[in-house]
């Protein structure tokens, strides 16, 4: 097991990365607690366990190109054609250990039980207690008075404590908790978690049991002194303590250092007792539940001490060097490969000979230690350095080769690859091509650029000063006017060399192409998953929109104003005639006259919301249908209509609305039924209020790209909201958009975010890989609400957790960090909010929630009942800031920190956003933020632009007022 030691984690903090972490408890360790009572180890002791210490190396740039980086060997001969290094993370294994506690307070009348961790992280106890007479294994929190402080109460069930240093030079992170033992409490019950992963440590899979009274049955999760005979605490005394397991108990008895022939009695009237245990176990326990005053007597507490280790998987960073170089005397390629990664590192690698980068195997010879893989790829086991901890492999290559591909294993199950891709250094015309991943290496290029750069900012510095000068007060008493005019002369002078430079950076042109360039400008790319990637959308209803029976006249009236606000799509409520009045159990879908209103009532609010320059989104519901009739044997799934369709269009495994075990049953009488050609299985989850639609039928699918284009034609539709897309495969959703050329489109799918003890998990990856997944099978056609990111916004901000908002590689946690281009990002809607109020976003956070999705990538929406509340103002500010800075679904986003109570990220280097009670001042320097806005518990700010204006060779700057940027 590899290990790393704290101390160099701590030295190198940019190394230590944020995985979810598997934990592994050993078997808990007892130890002799009887001499001394308090923790057996001085303070400043450590108990970790780890191999020797190894030197990581941290690679800074320098601004001049060394013949040494960091501790890589980099030849810096002139025939160098290309150089990089690639950091890389990889896991290791961390042990320490994990201590409880449990002894008398320091006034000797109350008890306090401690908890400590010897590993670094942000430690929480996770805990409760449970009360004399309770049934089951829920928790309940304990009183006030007994709580440390910067306890956060947990819903009505726990509390969560954090664990900290109690001085500077300590090793454990701990928490006391001090307790009455003449109290109604009969045991605490814990569980610890590392705040920074996500990760819960449990005590066999379940959680710690700390029992405060004798009779408590061991469920195999107790911790401590374990007692089933109150009687013999305490009946005799020493130096030792012994512990051993008969049954459901555990007996503790001291051993005088010298025995008698009493203690000798006394062991043999112990054995008699242990021997009869098993038979007067349930007398023993019903014995002492009569009353909680008995309990409260024959209560005894005793002191103990237990300690387990813990291995935790953390992420390290090493790093992987590439040199390239040409042979002057053979002609061919030399690629040097070289890393600090410890142990066995084999190199699975290959060549390409174009852009495709397809892997192929070039020519002999190949380094030592070199296999061939499935005739596809060659893997080389790298060789140690003779200094250094390094290992690395020469690959000599022929002059043809486009580029050089390869993956590093350290393991049957571990891959190392850069930025989750192949890693690839270019072999042909490298001279010309920088290091393309790394972020240490530089070309030649790139370091005239910055020279120039610094050198033309230099000048700027300069002229801002001699402007300054000139035109302030003073100045102006005190400078004659032949110095004025020297001092503009060197202005002049100055700005003619920033010119010069300037011209020199563009890339000329000629003239004829310059001008078509001119003349023909290209069209925004429209796609139905993004639309323009500028869009911002507005649902435009909620659940009690169809009470008034006139919600398309109404939503016609506010038009304008909504279009106003910056919004460019709306969302409307499913049109069509429906067994619920809010429209998702349709049922002749060609009856557009529903409780919202009439078709001619839609086609004017549709025109309208056209004229003010906005696309309309129509909610479609695909997955299932309210039939008409019964069938013969009393099932509704027989459909009317237009689209009068039979059993054969509802899926065979609905479990209410099928006849499968009757069709069954006739076939094996061999009976030729009705039940004939059914639907085959669903290609999704069922939808359990109506018939399942069956998609794999042709027939359904040819009528319903008939009715989504007819709905673009008759109602002028511009794009889709598809509803409960979980219900059938995304491939069909494909078909559909494919057929009706949507002008955007976005699915629902929604199912629940992964939980432990009722509280959400820091990793949330397998969620949103389920969304991604339907998002892939459409072949990235429609978007998809972002439901993981709204789950982990409610846990940031109810609960000022506000490190949810970084996932383990310092991304969005939702959809919105994996592929932001087709992620619908909300906080609320019709079903979470409203007067459904299934899921509703925490009260009085929502323009935390607000400033968060209208600052990042994905499409942003926004709901009504927000829209015409007390938020719009602030709402509109926060569109405003969007547009103006051109944040599109696509931008960057650099996270610049998330803690416990605050969250910052820098957006497309334009806008800087925070939420949160906490501190965070954007970075000064070469860039200037302004505050745009600002509300409670977030900020927005922006940079002013530095605008140069070129007029007869006179450089004027000037700093404006535009806010483009979000601070708090």
């Amino acid at each position: 097991m590899a290990a790393v030691t704290i101390d160099s984690l701590l030295q190198n903090p940019s190394l230590l990365f944020r995985p979810k972490a598997k934990v592994l408890l050993k078997p808990p360790r007892s130890l002799d607690c009887s001499r001394n009572r308090k923790l057996p180890l001085s303070r400043g002791s450590c108990l970790c366990s780890f191999n020797p210490r190894r030197t990581i190396h941290v690679v800074r740039a320098s601004s001049s190109e060394t013949a040494l980086i960091g501790n890589f060997d980099i030849s810096s001969s002139d025939d160098i054609l290309y150089k990089d290094i690639f950091p890389v993370k990889r896991i290791e294994k961390v042990e320490g250990k994990f201590f409880i506690r449990l002894d008398r307070s320091k006034d000797q009348h109350d008890w306090q039980l401690t908890v400590g961790c010897s590993l670094p992280g942000k430690w929480i106890l996770h805990w409760g207690v449970s009360y004399l007479g309770d049934s089951g294994s829920e928790w309940d929190q304990p009183p006030k008075g007994m709580r440390p402080p910067g306890s956060i109460p947990i819903k009505d069930y726990a509390i969560e404590t954090p664990l900290k240093k109690l001085s500077e030079g300590d090793i454990f992170h701990e928490v006391k908790i001090d307790f009455n033992p003449i109290s109604e409490i009969a045991a605490i019950h814990f569980v610890l978690k590392d705040e920074e992963t996500g990760a819960w440590y449990q005590h066999r899979g379940m959680d710690f049991k700390v029992p405060l009274v004798d009779y408590l049955e061991d469920d195999g999760n107790t911790v401590g002194a374990k007692r089933g005979f109150g009687v013999l605490s305490g009946a005799v005394t020493g130096q030792y303590r012994i512990m051993s397991q008969v049954a459901y108990f555990q007996v503790i008895y001291r051993i005088p250092s010298e025995p008698t022939l009493g203690d000798v009695g006394a062991l043999q009237q112990f054995s008699n007792v242990l021997l009869k245990s098993e038979a007067s176990h349930a007398d023993s326990q019903n014995n002492s539940i009569k009353s909680k005053d008995s309990k409260n007597k024959n209560r005894c507490l005793e002191g103990f001490y237990e300690e387990q280790s813990i291995v935790k998987e953390v992420s390290v960073g090493n790093l992987v060097s590439v040199a390239v170089r040409k042979s002057p005397e053979t002609g061919k390629v030399i690629v040097r490969l070289e890393t600090d990664i410890p142990g066995d590192v084999v190199v699975h690698w290959g060549v390409c000979r174009d852009d495709a980068k397809i892997w192929e195997i070039p020519a002999a010879p190949y380094p030592p230690e070199t296999t061939v893989f499935k005739n596809k790829a060659l893997r080389t086991l790298l060789q140690p350095k003779a200094t250094g901890n390094r290992s690395g492999a020469l690959f000599t290559l022929d002059e043809e080769h486009f580029g050089f591909l390869f993956v590093l294993k350290l393991d049957d199950n571990t891959w190392l690859k850069f930025k989750e891709n192949d890693f690839y250094v270019p072999l042909l015309g490298t001279s010309s091509v920088p290091g393309q991943y790394g972020q240490y290496g530089q070309s030649d290029s790139t370091s005239e650029e910055i020279s120039s750069k610094s050198y033309t900012d230099g000048i700027i510095n300069e002229i801002r000063n001699l402007v300054s000068g000139l035109s302030s007060e003073k100045s102006q008493k005190t400078k004659t006017k032949e110095v004025q005019e020297s001092i503009l002369q060197e202005i002049e002078q100055l700005a003619a060399e920033a010119y010069s430079i300037f011209r020199s950076s563009i890339t000329t042109v000629p003239e004829e192409v310059v001008s078509e360039t001119e003349t023909t400008k290209p069209a925004v790319k429209i796609s139905s998953g993004t639309g323009t990637g500028f869009e911002i959308l507005c649902q435009g209803f909620n659940w009690e929109s169809h009470k008034s029976g006139r919600w398309y006249m109404e939503l016609k009236e506010n038009a304008s104003e909504i279009s106003s606000l910056g919004f460019t799509v709306i969302w409307l409520p499913p049109p069509t005639e429906s067994v619920s009045p809010e429209g998702y159990m349709p049922k002749d879908l060609y009856n557009l006259n529903s409780r919202y209103g009439t078709i001619d009532e839609l086609k004017e609010l549709v025109k309208s919301l056209h004229e003010v320059g906005m696309k309309v989104l129509g909610d479609v519901v695909l997955n299932h249908r309210c039939a008409h009739f019964k069938n013969q044997n009393g099932v509704w799934n027989i459909f009317g209509g237009r689209l009068n369709w039979d059993d054969r269009a509802v899926v065979a495994d609905d479990p209410h609305f099928q006849v499968l075990m009757f069709s069954l049953i006739l076939k094996a009488l061999a009976i030729q039924g009705t039940f004939e050609g059914r639907g085959n299985k669903s290609s999704g989850d069922n939808f359990h209020a109506a018939p399942n639609i069956d998609h794999s039928q042709e027939f359904v699918r040819k009528d319903l790209k008939e009715w989504l284009g007819w709905l673009r034609e008759e109602i002028g539709y511009d794009g889709w909201r598809l509803d409960f897309v979980r219900g059938f495969w995304g491939g069909y959703v494909k078909d559909y958009l494919e057929a009706s050329e949507p002008y955007f489109a976005v699915g629902e799918y929604w199912d629940s975010l992964s939980y432990t003890y009722g509280e959400m998990d820091h990793n949330q990856d397998s969620h949103r890989q389920r969304i991604v997944d339907w998002i892939n099978a459409t072949n990235g056609t429609a978007g998809a609400f972002d439901v993981t990111t709204k789950g982990i916004l409610h846990s940031a901000l109810e609960r000022c957790e506000y490190w949810r908002l970084s996932d383990q590689k310092g991304k969005p946690p939702g959809v919105v960090g994996w592929w932001p281009s087709r992620a619908v990002t909300f906080i609320e809607n019709h079903d979470t909010g409203s007067t459904q109020g299934h899921w509703r976003f925490p009260g009085g956070k929502e323009m935390q929630g607000y400033a968060y999705i209208l600052t990042h990538p994905g499409t942003p929406a926004v709901f009504y009942d927000h829209i015409f509340s007390h938020h719009r103002s602030e709402i509109a500010n926060l569109i405003s800031v969007r547009n103006r800075n051109g944040i599109h679904c696509r931008s960057l986003v650099k996270i610049v920190k998330a803690e416990r109570d605050v969250y910052a990220a820098i957006i497309d280097e334009k806008v800087v956003m925070k939420i949160g009670p906490g501190y965070y001042e954007p970075p000064s320097g070469s860039q200037r933020w302004s505050l745009a806005l600002e509300g409670r518990d977030y900020k927005e700010g922006c940079r002013p632009s530095l605008i140069i204006l070129f007029a007869s060779a006179i450089v004027v700057p000037f700093f404006t007022q535009k806010y483009i940027g979000v601070i708090d």
